[in-house]
């Protein structure tokens, strides 16, 4: 397992290599330098951290955390580049350095800062358009978690399909019907996620307050609120229904699933919807946006609405909270689909196309 053992680091302790030295010399990804500041409990972290396994003696860059997505990230990683050699550098996330010597390989997960206004800025555009669309044209390849990401960087970059490979992402072994559950005292809706505008909690949050689902259920969200959306659960009504858990770790999201009446996703813009495949995989109702991106994932198996349509959402809410038929069946449906996925089958993908781009 690469980045969570301490043999083969350098003296500096930020350079992490494969546990078994043997296994280090004799891997085909052990002149792989990979970026490893990704690693954290969001999207791309949970992506990199599982990614990571599946390349065996590979370095994993763990210093310059400070650096991340900054204006002097770029230059950082090429330096990087230079001081340890690698045949290829490899980075999970959307930050390509600003020369390479070495062929390189960029994940594009969505492009979401150019997509949502609100998400969007002149520092933004400035970076995708001025720094990564360069770097895309001069990577080796490009990857991906869903086809509709793909189409969208495609017509972004004007690049040869080829150039772009879609790996997916996956539902870890602990993500299953059995095991705790996590019991607060009264039933409950889940969101799973940040809490920028793309998440479209407002809508939801509206839809809520009017459905009866909020006479006997609570709506449990991840994370911590900011001032504006506490002010919208006050004037909603709804200061004594929400409940926000603040960072919950991977090791707990499990029993958070298990417990829920169902999970609730009315994103408007995503580039593949990991809390809906991995609450399919607990074995609950998804009720979420008809978005390309979740019709991927999920085909029709989870109760798929307009995010646009609060009305719709109201109604939803209410059938999965009163319904026992409604969560028997789409929790079997769900389960069923979301045994397509997995991290190893991910992470067979990346090798093959890491070991390609080393010839």
């Amino acid at each position: 397992m690469t980045g969570q053992g301490r043999e083969g680091a350098d003296p500096s302790g930020r350079l992490l290599q494969g546990e078994g030295e043997e296994e280090a010399l004799t891997s085909p990804y052990r002149d792989v330098l990979c970026d490893g500041r990704w690693i954290g409990p969001h999207g791309i972290g949970r992506f990199a951290s599982e990614v990571f396994r599946c390349l065996p003696g590979a370095r994993i860059l763990e210093c310059g955390k400070e650096f991340l997505l900054t204006p002097a990230d770029p230059l950082w990683i090429a330096r990087q580049i230079m001081r340890y050699r690698p045949r290829l550098y490899f980075t999970p996330g959307f930050n390509p350095p600003l020369k390479s010597p070495c062929p390189f390989v960029v994940t594009v997960h969505d492009l979401i800062h150019l997509k949502v206004p609100e998400e969007s800025g002149v520092k933004k555009w400035a970076y995708y358009n001025a720094l990564l669309k360069p770097a895309l044209i001069r990577a080796k390849r490009i990857l991906t978690v869903s086809d509709f990401s793909r189409r969208e960087i495609l017509e972004w970059t004007g690049l040869a399909p080829v150039q772009v490979q879609v790996v997916g992402c996956g539902v870890g072994a602990a993500f299953g019907p059995e095991g705790p559950r996590w019991d607060p005292g009264y039933p409950y809706f889940l969101h799973v996620g940040n809490h920028k505008p793309h998440k479209n909690l407002p809508l939801l949050l509206s839809a809520f307050s009017r459905s009866k689902a909020r006479q006997s259920l609570r709506l449990v969200l991840t994370g911590t609120p900011a001032p504006e959306l506490q002010e919208t659960i006050r004037k909603r009504g709804l200061t004594d229904r929400v409940v926000f858990l603040g960072n919950v770790g991977e090791p707990d999201l499990p029993a958070l699933y298990r417990g829920a009446r169902a999970l609730v996703f009315p994103s408007r813009y995503e580039g593949f919807g990991l809390p809906v495949l991995e609450a399919l995989a607990c074995k609950i109702p998804v009720i979420a946006s008809r978005i390309p991106p979740v019709e991927e994932v999920a085909g029709e198996m989870v109760l798929l609405l307009s995010p646009d349509d609060e009305e719709a959402w109201r109604e939803g809410l209410e059938q999965a909270g009163e319904d026992p038929d409604f969560r028997k069946e789409r929790a079997m449906a769900g389960f069923s689909r979301s045994r397509l996925f997995s991290w190893e089958k991910v992470g067979e993908r990346v090798g093959e196309i890491v070991r390609s781009a080393l010839t």
